[in-house]
C-alpha cells in the first residue's frame, strides 16, 4: 500500500503543538528563574507563594502567627511519663502487684506479650513547682523551675510501638518512609529568614541510656523540593561536612569553582528543565555563604560566662547543653526549625539509674533555653517542644523488673512560648498511667496545633504528588485551641 504524506493542515497542527510545548517549557523555566530570584530577594514570600499558590505574598499566613520559629527538644527513646511529668500515687501503692487484666487484655504490648504483667511504681517522688503548682519529678528541678512557663500535655497518644516507625510517625505524620518531615513542611510553607544558613537544622547528642539510632529520613524533605531538607550539624570537626575550604584554597578560588559549577548546572537545567537542578544550584550558593556564617555561629567566645554556666555548656562540643545554646543562636539568626535529638531514653532495665543519668544531661539546659529565650524577648514568638516518640509501660520489664517497655496509649510532652498558654496542664491518664482518661491528644492533633501556631491552616498546606494532595496531617488532626493564648 502506497504511503501518503500527511495533509498540510496535519503537519501545521503538529508544528503548532511542538512550538506550543516548547513555549510552555520556556515560560516554565522563566517562571522558575523568577521564583529563584525572588527566593534570594525575599525567601519567605517566594516559598509562601509556591506552597499555597496565587499572587498573595502572605498567602501562607492563613492566620496571624503566634510563633516565627520552632525549637524541638526531641527526647529519642521514649521518656517514661511516670518518672517525669505524670505522677501516679495509685500505681505506687500497687507496685509489685499484678496489673489489672481488664486494662491490658488484647492490647498491643511491645516486648511484654505473653509475660506476667506486674506493676512498677514511680521510681521518684514528685513535687509541685511554681505558682501553677504543676507536678514534676524531683529528678527534673530545672524544668520544675520553669513550671510557670510551660504547658504539660499528659494525654499524648501515638500509633507505632517500635522506635523507628514511631520516630517516623512523630516527625512526618505517616508510617510510610519517604514522606516529608515536619521541618521540611514548615520550610516549604514559610521559607527561610536567613540566606546564609539552612532553614531547617538538626543537632544530635546522646547519654543516659541505650542510644537508639536516628535515621536521616527523620529530617528528610520527601517529595518536597530538596532544599527543604534538614541539615545535620556534626558534633565534632566541621559542623557541616566539607563546609571549610580545602587547604590552600582561597575564598576567591572557591567562588570561581562555585560559579563554574553553577554555569554547568545552568546549562543542564536549560536542557532538562529539572527543578532539582535549581535546588542544586541554590544549595551550592548556600554552602558557599555558610563558609563564612557557620564558623561564627559555633564560636561561643562572644557569649557571657554566666550564659555558658546557665546552660552548663563549655563550647560547641555536641552535648545537649551546647546544642541548646547553639539552638538559641540559630533562632536569633532566623532559622525556622531547629530540632535537637537526645538519644538516651530507652530504659528497658535499670530505669532508676538511667533516669538519674539522663536528667543530668538534659534538665539544666532545657530550662536554661526557656529562661534565655525569655530574657532576650524571643520566647514569645519561639515555640519550644520537649518530648519523645512514645511513653513507657506502668508494668515492669527485665530480669529484675526494674525497667519499662514501650507504650503508645499514653505519654507526656511539654511546650512553651510561641502562643502556648503557660503554667497549665492538659489531659489526664488513668490511675495507672496506662491509658488516657481525659482530653486525648493524637500526634496529628499536635501537628495541626503546631502549624496553627505558625499561622498555617493544616488543611491548606498541601503538595500534589503522584496525583494526590498530601499534607502533614493527612486527613486527620484537630487544633488544640484550649492550649493557645
Amino acid at each position: 500500500m502506497k504511503k501518503t504524506n500527511p495533509k498540510p493542515e496535519t503537519r501545521n497542527t503538529k508544528r503548532i503543538l511542538v512550538e506550543t510545548r516548547r513555549e510552555f517549557l520556556k515560560r516554565s523555566a522563566q517562571g522558575m528563574g523568577t521564583m529563584a530570584l525572588a527566593s534570594l530577594l525575599n525567601p519567605a514570600t517566594a516559598w509562601g507563594m509556591s506552597a499555597f499558590g496565587g499572587n498573595d505574598p502572605h498567602a501562607a499566613l492563613r492566620f496571624a502567627p503566634k510563633a516565627k520559629r520552632i525549637i524541638y527538644l526531641y527526647q529519642a527513646g521514649g521518656p517514661s511519663h511516670l518518672e517525669t511529668f505524670d505522677y501516679k500515687p495509685h500505681l505506687a501503692k500497687m507496685s509489685g502487684e499484678a496489673m489489672p487484666a481488664s486494662l491490658t487484655e488484647g492490647e498491643q504490648i511491645a516486648q511484654l506479650q505473653g509475660q506476667e504483667l506486674v506493676c512498677l511504681g514511680p521510681q521518684f517522688s514528685f513535687k509541685r513547682w511554681g505558682k501553677s503548682g504543676q507536678e514534676i519529678s524531683e529528678m527534673f528541678p530545672g524544668i520544675g523551675s520553669i513550671a510557670d512557663e510551660i504547658c504539660i500535655v499528659r494525654s499524648m497518644q501515638t500509633e507505632q510501638i517500635n522506635h523507628d516507625p514511631a520516630h517516623t510517625f512523630m516527625n512526618t505524620g505517616s508510617i510510610i518512609q519517604g514522606r516529608p518531615s515536619m521541618g521540611a513542611w514548615l520550610s516549604y510553607g514559610l521559607g527561610n529568614e536567613n540566606q546564609n544558613l539552612p532553614g531547617f537544622v538538626v543537632l544530635t547528642s546522646e547519654g543516659g541510656g541505650q542510644a537508639q539510632p536516628i535515621a536521616a529520613r527523620q529530617w528528610h524533605s520527601g517529595f518536597l523540593p530538596g532544599h527543604h531538607q534538614g541539615v545535620r550539624f556534626q558534633s565534632a570537626g566541621d559542623p557541616v561536612l566539607y563546609v571549610s575550604p580545602p587547604a590552600g584554597v582561597s575564598n576567591q578560588n572557591q567562588r570561581q569553582v562555585v560559579d563554574a559549577v553553577k554555569a554547568l548546572n545552568g546549562m543542564q537545567e536549560d536542557y532538562l528543565q529539572d527543578p532539582e537542578l535549581s535546588t542544586r544550584i541554590s544549595q551550592y550558593e548556600l554552602a558557599f555563604r555558610m563558609q563564612m556564617s557557620v564558623p561564627e555561629l559555633v564560636d561561643f567566645s562572644d557569649e557571657p560566662e554566666y550564659i555558658k554556666q546557665l546552660y552548663g555548656a563549655e563550647g560547641a562540643d555536641g552535648t545537649f547543653a551546647s546544642n541548646c545554646l547553639l539552638a538559641r543562636r540559630l533562632a536569633e539568626r532566623g532559622v525556622r526549625f531547629i530540632q535537637l535529638y537526645h538519644r538516651g531514653w530507652d530504659h528497658h532495665g535499670n530505669l532508676k539509674d538511667g533516669i538519674k543519668t539522663v536528667s543530668n544531661h538534659v534538665d539544666q539546659a532545657s530550662a536554661a533555653l526557656i529562661m534565655d529565650l525569655k530574657q532576650r524577648g524571643l520566647l514569645e514568638d519561639t515555640l519550644v517542644i520537649w518530648g519523645g516518640e512514645f511513653g513507657r509501660t506502668p508494668m515492669g520489664q527485665g530480669g529484675k523488673g526494674d525497667g519499662r517497655d514501650h507504650h503508645i496509649k499514653a505519654f507526656s510532652i511539654w511546650m512553651a512560648g510561641g502562643g502556648i498558654k503557660p503554667g497549665i496542664s492538659y489531659g489526664r491518664t488513668d490511675d495507672f498511667g496506662y491509658d488516657v482518661a481525659e482530653n486525648p491528644v493524637h500526634v496529628h492533633d499536635l501537628h495541626a496545633t503546631i502549624l496553627r501556631l505558625m499561622g498555617i491552616d493544616h488543611k491548606k498546606l498541601s503538595y500534589r504528588y503522584q496525583g494526590r494532595d498530601f499534607r502533614l496531617t493527612d486527613v486527620h488532626g484537630n487544633v488544640l485551641n484550649e492550649l493557645i493564648v
